[in-house]
């Protein structure tokens, strides 16, 4: 089966969760998918999950080499990926693969980017702590109705990029869930096309969380106020950085690849 879409799980000791996360996507995707599960440690106990049991779909193990934590094993999954899709998607959902094909859809209605949305009619977000609750909130009201973005929820990880945005966007990002903002900023900035599906976020009940609110505030801010300098300050596409053209080939690590702007590769 050739995939359409490269489906990417991040990973921390999900031994509990991702088996029953993989037979959801089993059962509800209609699309020719491959599962990336990215992992830090060779101990992480996902991977015994993987190694003994079988499925209907691809499911491949790939090790961060970037560096240890959330950032570093996503963006390990987005270079050892090759479809036209790439979706991140969390290891302890077990009630959205339903809307994996929806999400796909919407990519071949022409957007690069989709985005899950738990703040429009259909999706929800339940169970959270009260801090994050009411930053999310706050950050993505502010970001659709101040600054303009097409999407009613900003920081939501669980988001579809087109081959585009993975091959040709830098990331500069190097810390947390960071890099889903900052691609969703720039992408908007480029002026390409953005959609939204609604998406249910229920609080994990297995695992722990690797999402660190505190640690992680001050690289959101910043590109928080990127999305509103694309609004305010006009900033346009010339002032994105985009990864050069062989960077794929000589990138010693991710965050740190060769990059020119906007304008310079689009002269």
């Amino acid at each position: 089966m050739t995939s359409r879409l490269d489906l990417i799980i991040p990973v921390y000791n999900e031994g509990e969760n991702i088996l029953p996360v993989l037979r959801s996507i089993e059962k509800n995707v209609k699309t020719p998918v491959k599962v990336l599960i990215c992992y830090d440690m060779d101990d992480d106990n996902t991977l015994p999950v993987i190694k003994n049991n079988s499925f209907s779909i691809p499911v491949e193990p790939v090790k961060n080499f970037v560096k240890r934590g959330p950032h570093g094993a996503v963006v390990s999954g987005f270079r050892a990926s090759t479809a036209a899709g790439v979706l991140v998607f969390p290891a302890d959902d077990t009630f959205n693969a339903a809307i994996i094909d929806s999400m796909v859809a919407r990519q071949n209605e022409g957007a690069d980017l989709v985005c899950a949305s738990r703040f429009i009619p259909g999706g929800c977000m339940e169970g959270c702590p009260f801090i994050k609750f009411w930053l999310v909130r706050i950050s993505s009201f502010c970001l659709r109705y101040l600054a303009f973005l097409p999407v009613h929820d900003a920081t939501n990880g669980f988001r579809l990029f087109s081959r585009k945005v993975i091959d040709q966007i830098e990331i500069e990002s190097d810390i947390g869930f960071t890099y889903s903002i900052e691609l969703l900023v720039k992408t908007h900035r480029l002026g390409w096309k953005i959609l939204e599906v609604p998406a249910k976020w229920f609080q994990r009940k297995a695992g722990e969380s690797r999402f660190r609110v505190f640690q992680w505030l001050g690289p959101y801010l910043y590109w928080f106020f990127y999305g509103f300098s694309t609004t305010y300050l006009i900033r346009g596409p010339g002032t994105v950085r985009l990864r050069s053209p062989d960077s794929k080939k000589n990138q010693d690590s991710a965050g740190a690849l060769p990059s020119k702007t906007y304008k310079e590769t689009h002269p």
